[in-house]
């Protein structure tokens, strides 16, 4: 049986449920993770798809890329989650607007190649230069 995790938006207009584990989190330290959230750092979850659902609210949403669409608050801003075609059958979700973040310990670094060269955040964490699917 999977985990049930809740979240949302800092307004509460967004609220969001996940019947998943928390498998894969990721501290990413890409310029554009950096310019969409405004943090030095972004955390992500990711989780399937068909564990996800939005339980108030409508989303607003941003193509970042031609990739990946980007789901945030429409009236507070917060950034709550990313979707990839990449990786179609999942979806990424900023840990820091989980209920209960401390549910969700980072496992790797991803995009190190562009880390900010005055941050040094979990060490013994492995790296890897871009993100590897």
């Amino acid at each position: 049986m999977h985990q049930l995790h809740t979240g949302g938006c800092h307004c509460g207009q967004l609220r969001y449920q996940v019947e998943a584990d928390l498998a894969d989190v990721a501290h990413c330290h890409c310029s554009i993770c950096r310019r969409t959230t405004g943090g030095i750092v972004t955390t992500w979850a990711t989780v399937p798809l068909t564990g996800f659902r939005w339980t108030a609210g409508t989303p607003a949403r941003y193509a970042s890329s031609a990739s990946c669409t980007r789901y945030f608050c429409p009236n507070c801003g917060s950034h709550l989650a990313l979707f990839t075609q990449l990786s179609p059958d999942s979806l990424d979700l900023t840990v820091a607007t989980l209920d209960r973040p401390e549910d969700a310990p980072p496992s790797r670094h991803i995009w190190v190649k562009s880390r900010l060269p005055w941050l040094h955040l979990d060490p013994q964490l492995p790296e890897e230069d871009e993100e590897t699917l």
